[in-house]
Order: structure tokens, then sequence, then C-alpha cells
């Protein structure tokens, strides 16, 4: 894997990968930036909640459950003094279906923590994690 960034002036970027994808990036105006795209340590944030929802939609998906709607999100809690890493991270799935069975959305979420996830596994070096789940009935 290989990324890059290109600075465009003030503290703007373009980050990309070797996918050929490119993303914004962009800071408040008080530290020089215009607030037009994500920090970048809100891109690891969602990097971050996009690992472990691919994860459990994965393992949910093979464990057939009528999964209709289905997010994840993070709180995210930093060091006050730098260098601010992440210090402690609530990750919320909230999954919506039909027929759901809690032990498998458990199981999965636990896989995604304790196996596949290599965000989490690198965050959880700094971060205290810890998850919650949500299930939401589908209505027919």
């Amino acid at each position: 894997m290989e990324s890059k960034v290109v600075w465009n002036g003030g503290l703007t970027f373009t980050g990309s990968s070797d996918s050929g994808i490119q993303i914004p990036l962009d800071t408040i105006p008080a530290l020089g930036g215009s607030e037009e795209s994500l920090r970048p340590l809100q891109l690891f944030a969602i990097g971050l909640v996009g690992c472990t929802g691919m994860d459990v939609i994965s393992i949910l998906q093979k464990k057939r459950q009528e999964v209709t709607a289905f997010e994840v999100s993070a709180q995210i809690q930093r060091a006050e003094d730098h260098p601010k890493v992440f210090t402690k991270i609530l990750l919320e799935y909230k999954v919506t279906g039909k027929n759901l069975d809690l032990k498998a959305i458990e199981r999965a979420v636990e896989l995604s923590e304790t196996r596949y996830c290599p965000a989490q596994a690198m965050l959880e070096k700094t971060a205290e994690i810890s998850s919650k789940i949500t299930l939401i009935a589908a209505e027919d």
C-alpha cells in the first residue's frame, strides 16, 4: 500500500493512494485551512468505522441475517496534550432488519474487534475501545 499527499497551499492537501483515488484534506481556518474538506484525523476515524463496518456486515451476510440498514458511528475522546492521540472510543453498531439474532450480531462485532479489523487493532494500542449494539426492527 502506498499513500501520499500533495500540498495545495495553506494547510490544504490532496491525498491519494495506489488505487488512484484522490481525497482533499484540510483543517480549520484558525490553523490555516479553509475547512472545506476532511481533516486527517476525521479521515482516520472514518477508516476505523469503515473497517469494522465492512467486517460486521460481511459476517452478518454470511450468517444470513436479514439486515435492511446498518451504520457504525464512533464517539472519540482525544488526549489534551500533543500528540492528542485517540484515548477513548465508543463504537455503536446500529443494525436494522427482520428476525435479527442478537448473538450472531454480537459475534460478528467480536470477530471484527479481535480478529479482522486492522484499524481497531492499531488503535487499541493507545485507546480504550468499547462497543454498543442497537437493534432496530425493520418495518414490513
